[in-house]
C-alpha cells in the first residue's frame, strides 16, 4: 500500500541519495544528514522523504528512520511538523557557522568595467535573427539529426563553413576536411593528442601567448618551446635553432597579444620550414575578422592546405558561450583528428550547428561581422584618441584590428598599471599575464579589451581608464 502524503505537502515520493550506513544504521544515517547538510549537498528548506518512504528505499524499519529524523530534530539539522514534513532546517546554516572559524572578508575593490582582451560586446549578440535561424532549422531538420551525429559535424555545417573560410579568408577548404567542435579550446586539445600520438614531443609558440594555450599542449606530453616576436610578427627563422619542433603555433593574421601581423617574407618562411622539415603549422585565427584600416589579412592556409592546420572560432564574432568552432585539416589527417575527437564527445548540438548553417548561408553571418566591424571601429578609434589627450606618455601599439591594444607608459610597469586600474574599479590584463617563462623579451604594458563593455557602459569605462593613465 502506498503512503498518502499528508495535504499541502510533497515529501513523500522524493529520492535521495544516502551512502552506506555501516554497522549501526540510525547513527550511519544521522552521519551521512550531517554530512550531505555540511557540504551544501542538502541546502536549508530541502524537502525530505516521509520516515515510511525512506526507511522503505533503504530497507531500514521505519522506528530507526523516525528516531534519526527525530534526534536530528533536537540537534537542530532538521525541522519538522505533524503535517507539514520534514525539512533541513533554516538554522543549519547557524549550526555550520558555530562549527567554522569565522573567515576574514578579503579586502578587495568592486570592479565594474572589464576591459580585459578577447572578449566580445555580448549585449550586440544578434538574438532575433539567431532565434529566426533556430527556429527555422529545428521545424525543418531531418528526423535523423535529433540522433548520435558524426564526429566530424553535421555536414551542412561543415560545407558552409568550408565556403564561407574560402571566401573571406582565403582557405582552401572543402567539407570533408572541416571538423566542428566545440570551440578553439578543444580544437587545440585535439590536435596536440594527435601530435603526442604520433610521436611529437615539442611545439613551438610565440613567446606572448595564451597561457590555457600552453597548458593544452603539455597536458599532452608537448613541450612549448617559446619563438621571440618583434614588430614583423613570430620570428620564424629561430624555428631551426630549436630542438627539433614538429609543429608551431602561430596567430599570423593579428598576433595575440601585441597586435601585429606576420610578415609576408614570415610567411614564406614559416610554410618552407614546414615543408622542409615534414613540419605542421597551427593556426590560430584569433579574431582574423576584425581588421579596421583595410580588408583583413588572408589565413595562411592559403599557401599550403598540406601543411597548416587552421584553427576558428564563433567566440569572437558571435559568443563563446555557443561553443562552436571548426579545424580545417589536411587530407592525411583528417582520420587522425576525427579518432581522437571520438563518437562519445559529439559536444556541440545539433541545434546550434544547424543554426550557424542558416546564419552563414543567409548572410546573417557576415552582415553581423560588418556592423560589429564598424562598431569595434569607432570603440577603438575613441579609445586611441582619449589616451593621446590625456596620458600622451603612454605609447598605444599594435595594428588597427583585433578586439584589443596594448599600452606601454615608460615608468610605470604593467603590474602598477594594472593596480591603478583596479583602484578605478577596471579590469585590464598585464602583458605578463601572456609571457612564455621563457620569453627574454623587455615589453611590459597591459593589453586592454574595447569590445565588452556595453553601449551604456563604454564612456564611463574610457573616464576609468583615462584616470588611471593620467
Amino acid at each position: 500500500m502506498t503512503e498518502q502524503p499528508a495535504r499541502g505537502t510533497r515529501t513523500s515520493g522524493l529520492d535521495l541519495h544516502i551512502g552506506h550506513l555501516g554497522r549501526n544504521a540510525r547513527a550511519g544515517l544521522m552521519d551521512a544528514f550531517r554530512e550531505a547538510i555540511r557540504t551544501g549537498r542538502l541546502a536549508p528548506g530541502t524537502r525530505l522523504p516521509s520516515s515510511r518512504v525512506l526507511a522503505n528505499d533503504l530497507g531500514l524499519g521505519r522506528n530507526t528512520v523516525v528516531r534519526a529524523y527525530s534526534e536530528l530534530i533536537n540537534e537542530g539539522w532538521l525541522t519538522g511538523q505533524h503535517g507539514s514534513g520534514t525539512e533541513v532546517a533554516q538554522r543549519s546554516a547557524e549550526l555550520l557557522a558555530e562549527r567554522e572559524p569565522p573567515r576574514p572578508p578579503a579586502a578587495r575593490p568592486q570592479l565594474v568595467y572589464d576591459l580585459r582582451p578577447g572578449r566580445p560586446d555580448l549585449s550586440s549578440f544578434p538574438r532575433e535573427e539567431w532565434i529566426r535561424a533556430v527556429k527555422r532549422t529545428v521545424s525543418t531538420a531531418p528526423f535523423e539529426a535529433f540522433g548520435y551525429t558524426d564526429p566530424h559535424g553535421r555536414s551542412e555545417l561543415r560545407n558552409a563553413i568550408a565556403r564561407y573560410l574560402a571566401r573571406a579568408r582565403g582557405l582552401r577548404a572543402r567539407a570533408d576536411n572541416v571538423v566542428v567542435c566545440s570551440g578553439a579550446a578543444e580544437g587545440l586539445r585535439l590536435v596536440a593528442a594527435m601530435l603526442a600520438k604520433a610521436g611529437g614531443t615539442t611545439v613551438a609558440v610565440e613567446e606572448f601567448g595564451l597561457q590555457t594555450q600552453r597548458e593544452a599542449l603539455l597536458k599532452a606530453g608537448l613541450d612549448a618551446v617559446p619563438i621571440p616576436v618583434d614588430a614583423d610578427g613570430a620570428d620564424v627563422s629561430t624555428l631551426d635553432d630549436a630542438p627539433a619542433p614538429g609543429a608551431v603555433l602561430l596567430t599570423p593574421s593579428h598576433q595575440f597579444p601585441l597586435g601585429v601581423a606576420l610578415h609576408s617574407d614570415r610567411r614564406a618562411a614559416v610554410v618552407n620550414w614546414a615543408r622542409r622539415r615534414g613540419a605542421l603549422i597551427i593556426e590560430d585565427d584569433y579574431d582574423g575578422e576584425f581588421r579596421y584600416d583595410r580588408s583583413p589579412v588572408g589565413a595562411l592556409q592559403g599557401l599550403d592546405h598540406d601543411h597548416v592546420i587552421y584553427l576558428g572560432t564563433a567566440s569572437k564574432s558571435l559568443a563563446p558561450g555557443l561553443r562552436l568552432g571548426w579545424l580545417v585539416v589536411p587530407d592525411h589527417l583528417v582520420g587522425s583528428i576525427v579518432a581522437e575527437k571520438g563518437w562519445a564527445e559529439e559536444s556541440v548540438g545539433f541545434v546550434n550547428q544547424l543554426a550557424m548553417t542558416d546564419f552563414v548561408e543567409s548572410g546573417a553571418y557576415d552582415r553581423h561581422i560588418r556592423a560589429m566591424r564598424s562598431q569595434y571601429r569607432r570603440r577603438r578609434e575613441q579609445l586611441v584618441e582619449m589616451i593621446d589627450r590625456h596620458a600622451p606618455t603612454a605609447r598605444v601599439t599594435g595594428m588597427s584590428a583585433g578586439l584589443h591594444i596594448v599600452v606601454e607608459q615608460p615608468g610605470r610597469t604593467g603590474a602598477e598599471l594594472v593596480r591603478r586600474a583596479t583602484r578605478e574599479q577596471l579590469t585590464v590584463e598585464p602583458l605578463d599575464f601572456f609571457r612564455h617563462p621563457g620569453s627574454t623579451s623587455d615589453r611590459d604594458g597591459v593589453a586592454i579589451g574595447f569590445a565588452t563593455p556595453s553601449a551604456s557602459a563604454w564612456s564611463g569605462a574610457l573616464d576609468a581608464l583615462v584616470r588611471a593613465l593620467r
